[in-house]
C-alpha cells in the first residue's frame, strides 16, 4: 500500500541514490547557466517575462538559452512530457 501525504509523490517511489544519477545523466549537457535557467523557466511555467526578471536578464536571453536547452538536450521543451521529466531531474541535483 503506497499512502500519499503533502509533500510526496511519485519523485518518492525511486530511491534517492537513483534519482540522481538519472539527474545528472540526463542534464550533463547543460551548462550552470543554462541549468539555472531551465530551472527558472520550469518554475515560472514557461513564462519569458517572469523568467528573465527572476534571472535579472532580458527576455530574449532566456529564449536563446531555453532553446540551446533544447538543442543540447535533443528535447521538445513544448513536450509537458518532456518538462515533467526535466522538472523532476532538475529537483534531483
Amino acid at each position: 500500500l503506497v499512502t500519499h501525504g503533502l509533500g510526496s509523490g511519485l519523485a518518492d517511489l525511486l530511491p534517492a541514490r537513483q534519482a540522481a544519477a538519472h539527474a545528472r545523466a540526463l542534464l550533463a549537457p547543460l551548462t550552470p547557466v543554462l541549468t539555472e535557467t531551465l530551472r527558472a523557466w520550469l518554475s515560472l511555467h514557461g513564462s519569458w517575462d517572469r523568467t528573465a526578471t527572476a534571472l535579472g536578464v532580458h527576455r530574449n536571453t532566456v529564449r536563446h538559452r531555453i532553446t540551446r536547452c533544447a538543442a543540447v538536450l535533443h528535447a521538445d521543451l513544448d513536450d509537458p512530457d518532456v518538462r515533467m521529466e526535466l522538472w523532476f531531474a532538475l529537483r534531483h541535483t
